[in-house]
């Protein structure tokens, strides 16, 4: 598989299963330019700039409550870009002085 490589692009790392592929659905319903890498056992997930994710978008997919920032927590081993975590929103931003 080429590696793909979105030089500003910013998002989660999931787990993959029932919960994962709800947060990478409602990640796609809510931005635009959305790459979702299968690494396996991981999904990385890569929208440039700026990726958001709300807790109505996975709640109206799955029919299930969902907790932020609990619930992502649990199913995100790691991410890339600055995040900002509310009980109804989490988003990763580009800042050019977070690591690659």
């Amino acid at each position: 598989m080429p590696r793909v490589e979105i030089r500003d692009g910013v998002g989660p790392v999931l787990e993959k299963g029932r919960t994962g592929d709800a947060i990478v659905a409602a990640i796609e319903e809510l931005n635009a330019g959305v790459t979702v890498v299968d690494r396996g056992s991981y999904i990385r997930v890569l929208v440039p700039r700026l990726c958001r994710l709300t807790r109505a978008a996975v709640e109206t997919l799955t029919g299930e409550p969902f907790r932020l920032p609990t619930d992502l927590e649990r199913v995100m081993p790691s991410f890339k870009g600055r995040i900002e975590a509310s009980e109804d929103e989490v988003s990763w931003r580009f800042d050019r002085t977070v690591s690659r």
